[in-house]
């Protein structure tokens, strides 16, 4: 039996990294998976991946995907994405919020459409679609909301400073209030059933968008860890009882090693400190 035999899960971000990891894993533990990202074909976007490569992988392993094409910063995509789920495999039991955009420019030079445009894909979506999942989940009494955060939300403390920053503050403001609207989401739902829970790898992710930034210098970086990792996170949150988890913001490796699925780990939650919120 699969961890999530006859339940139905969005991933959101799922045309290639983490997003098409999680997707995989679920398929396989037996969730009916609706994928979405903006990209449906190869070369349709400047990296790798696609869904439509993402539920071929799927289906030629036995697993049950649909791909649905969604713009998380638009409420009427985030509507058709919930619905078109709901209509085609059923009732939402797991939402994945990971689909994110960061651009890699210092405050003084932020264009102030790319900020707005980045609060509404890594705040203003999980919100959204969280929102619109709500109440089938509330009317069986169960479910789940895993929102995908970054140790981005680690802030650089006070100064004097010996660094003067990588760009990266937009990022981390938007990581560090999904981190805040995870946990008090769980305090809302709480009474329903449903567990809110964020996570973050405990180091870097080899992926497409992490090797276009230079983060890591391949797929096969080994400084990193493989997205495998954060999918095998994703599914613990999503499948361990409610008073365990709900309320959790923490960190790949972190809550594997903590529940026994790995024996050692590293990083961020474990070698160095977590956000303030994962102290909490």
């Amino acid at each position: 039996m699969g961890k999530l035999d006859g339940k139905v899960a969005i991933v959101t971000g799922a045309s290639r990294g983490i997003g098409k990891a999680v997707a995989k894993l679920f398929a396989a533990e037996g969730a009916k998976v609706a994928c979405a990202a903006r990209t449906i074909s190869e070369g349709e976007h400047i990296l790798e991946g696609s869904l439509t490569t993402t539920v071929a992988e799927i289906e030629k392993a036995g697993g049950i995907a649909l791909s649905i094409q969604a713009d998380v910063s638009n409420e009427e995509s985030c509507a058709n994405l919930v619905d078109t789920t709901r209509r085609q495999l059923g009732p939402v039991d797991v939402l994945v919020n990971n689909a994110a955009l960061n651009y890699f420019i210092p405050t003084k030079d932020y264009p102030v459409r790319r900020w707005i445009r980045a609060f509404a894909v890594n705040v203003h979506g999980p919100f959204m679609l969280s929102q619109k999942v709500l109440p089938d989940m509330i009317e069986r009494g169960s479910g789940a909301i895993v929102n995908v955060s970054s140790s981005a939300a680690i802030g650089p403390g006070r100064g004097p400073y010996t660094r003067f920053g990588g760009g990266g503050t937009m990022y981390g403001a938007t990581k560090a209030a999904l981190e805040r609207f995870s946990q008090g989401l769980a305090e809302e739902v709480y009474q329903y059933g449903i567990s809110v829970t964020c996570l973050s790898p405990s180091q870097v992710v080899p992926t497409p968008g992490t090797v276009y930034h230079k983060l890591v210098t391949s797929l096969e970086d080994p400084r990193g860890e493989p997205p495998e990792m954060m999918a095998r996170a994703i599914l613990l949150l999503a499948t361990e009882p409610l008073d365990k988890v709900t309320g959790r913001v923490t960190y790949s490796q972190a809550i594997l090693k903590e529940f026994g699925w790995i024996k050692e780990g590293r990083g961020a939650g474990i070698s160095s400190p977590g956000s303030g919120y994962s102290q909490i």
